[in-house]
């Protein structure tokens, strides 16, 4: 039985994580197999990849087509060492990101040529695609007081995509928008500036559909 690839996308602070865990808890409690995934990262690869790219003190240089070519990177790795065995296997794969964010952040946001970045996205992950992108969706303002919160909130490592501006957030925000728009069967937006609750509620009405019995 070939499995179900859901991914969940949005600029920060849409609260994709907490979704994410809240989906596969449900899925999990009626019997399906549930993996959690997240971009950079999800393989030990992967990870390291995720610490330079975020986290690394000397990340502060780095190039947009470097960014680029290692979230493809690490992107493969995910791919070929995790979520196409998954799928094979039956599971349900719930990933944090996949390579929309790709075409949002490094195109629209890094403002990299929307061709080329297609072209390494396409290199990275062949036909393994999402059958269901979630897409949740905060206004800039929004987006921005939630991030200010939870720096405010935590000691953690500081997190270099969190430290743009306003200005390339909002090209975030647009691009997100544009592929929603072009993809609207597979692309589907949840207002994620409801309860926690309500938005689990829409994504579970978008996602039982796909679940076989």
């Amino acid at each position: 039985m070939a499995g179900l690839f859901i991914s969940f996308e949005g600029t920060e602070g849409g609260g994709k994580s907490t979704q994410v865990g809240l989906l596969a808890e449900r899925l999990r409690q009626l019997g399906h197999r549930a993996r959690v995934l997240r971009e950079p990262g999800g393989t030990p690869i992967g990870e390291e990849i995720r610490h330079l790219l975020k986290h690394h003190p000397s990340n502060e240089v780095m190039m947009p087509e470097a960014e680029l070519l290692l979230m493809n990177a690490s992107r493969a790795q995910l791919v070929l060492e995790v979520i196409r065995p998954a799928l094979t296997a039956g599971e349900i794969v719930l990933c944090d990101r996949f390579y929309d964010s790709t075409t949002a952040y490094q195109g629209y946001g890094r403002q990299l040529d929307l061709s080329l970045v297609k072209s390494v996205i396409d290199f990275a992950v062949g036909r393994t695609r999402p059958n269901l992108t979630l897409l949740l969706q905060v206004p800039t303002e929004v987006s921005e007081a939630r991030r200010q919160a939870r720096q405010a909130a935590t000691s953690g490592p500081r997190d270099r995509f969190e430290e743009a501006d306003r200005a390339f957030f909002r090209r975030v925000e647009h691009g997100f928008q544009q592929i929603a728009d072009a993809e609207p069967e597979r692309v589907r937006v949840v207002d994620a500036t409801q309860g926690i609750e309500f938005v689990h509620d829409d994504i579970w009405r978008l996602v039982a559909p796909h679940l076989t019995p």
